[in-house]
């Protein structure tokens, strides 16, 4: 859209507003969009509302608030976002078309696949034996990654050196197909090997002897006494050489620790789904017309990539470090998903909305997969 057609777009707005009787003003000769200056943002800015104000008789964040409206109805015509900044300037994002048609189709695809969303077919036909050593942080890892291997279509089976504990069983939620079998015949340098050999072909099923850095047998009973959800997060979040911590900071509900922010941005997530409910409006999949839902585009974007690898790498903590750089991408959309004050729901809001809840659709799936509860009230 150029200058000169902005203008146009804009002197529609004010016109629909006079229509509708929102705004009782002699329509001017034309509109003039520039550059923002400083603080405004966006692609163009406009005074239009402070020009109007005095024949309007209100203020100019007033009729800014309504020629917004009017505007952000207006999508088709090319707008993506307005922002009304300073004592009433209007500040117009372009909506790219492409771009948006891409993420109303990623949203779509999230939306629709649910938590499975995600899953697919990397190791389809593979049949995979997990071994871990008795021991609670290798029988975490070994449960989540049969989840994440599952998720790719492979089979798999889980067994332990001895049988699981069961105040392990209960707490940390761990079980094991079978146990007491030897360990996988393991390439060192590969980490896999084969089980269940046939002696006369030499083939077998392949096999992965799942051994994190362990627990100390001392700081068991504080593993086990942060219960299940914020246990395994302990166990999954470092990665497999680095020493766990199992301290009552993971059970503190504030910024500092990563499983709260997740749960609280899923938890928000769903808050704004009941809000906009009581509101009168669902969520539909479209243009945002806000910058910051591109970093959560993105992070969404990426989540089937790296659920594949965590499967494939046999590294379950960057799927928990990926759910913590969603959970970071969803407060910057927050506050533009429901309307304010006299706001009527547009086309952008339900588009908002409906990121929103794709985002919060896949921190449930990625915590699930961890073996961790994601509430919709924290």
């Amino acid at each position: 859209m150029t200058p000169v057609e902005l203008s146009r777009t804009v002197l529609c707005a004010v016109r629909r507003a006079v229509d509708a009787g929102d705004l009782s003003v002699p329509l001017p000769e034309r509109v003039v969009v520039k550059p923002p200056g400083p603080g405004g943002c966006g692609d163009y800015a406009t005074s239009v509302a402070l020009q109007l104000a005095r024949p309007a008789g209100q203020s100019a964040l007033r009729v800014a608030g309504v020629l917004r409206d009017h505007l952000m109805a207006m999508t088709a015509d090319g707008i993506g976002g307005v922002v009304v900044t300073g004592p009433g300037f209007l500040n117009i994002s372009l909506r790219d078309t492409g771009a948006d048609a891409a993420s109303g189709r990623l949203v779509g695809e999230i939306l629709r696949g649910g938590r499975r969303y995600g899953y697919g077919q990397d190791a389809a036909g593979q049949a995979v034996q997990l071994h871990c050593a008795a021991e609670p942080r290798a029988l975490v890892v070994a449960d989540v990654l049969a989840r994440l291997l599952r998720a790719q279509g492979a089979l798999v089976r889980t067994t332990c050196e001895s049988p699981v504990p069961a105040p392990w069983q209960a707490v940390l939620g761990v079980r094991v197909d079978g146990a007491g079998t030897g360990r996988p015949d393991v390439d060192v340098a590969s980490g896999t090997g084969l089980l269940d050999v046939d002696a006369e072909t030499g083939t077998g099923r392949p096999g992965v002897d799942v051994r994190p850095v362990p627990v100390p047998a001392a700081e068991v009973p504080a593993l086990l006494a942060l219960g299940r959800d914020a246990g395994r997060w302990a166990l999954l979040h470092p990665a497999g050489h680095d020493r766990p911590r199992t301290g009552a900071d993971h059970l503190v509900q504030r910024e500092s620790n990563p499983l709260f922010r997740v749960r609280y941005a899923h938890a928000r997530t769903r808050a704004l789904r009941r809000n906009a409910a009581g509101l009168g409006f669902t969520a539909q999949p479209g243009a945002t017309g806000t910058p910051a839902a591109r970093p959560l585009l993105a992070a969404l974007a990426d989540h089937p990539r790296v659920l594949a690898r965590a499967a494939r790498n046999r590294t379950p903590d960057l799927l928990a470090r990926h759910l913590v750089t969603v959970a970071e991408a969803v407060p910057p959309l927050l506050p533009d998903v429901l309307p304010r004050g006299e706001e009527k729901p547009s086309a952008a809001h339900r588009a908002r909305l409906a990121l929103a809840e794709a985002a919060g659709t896949v921190l449930a799936g990625g915590l699930s997969l961890l073996g961790i509860d994601a509430p919709d009230h924290l």
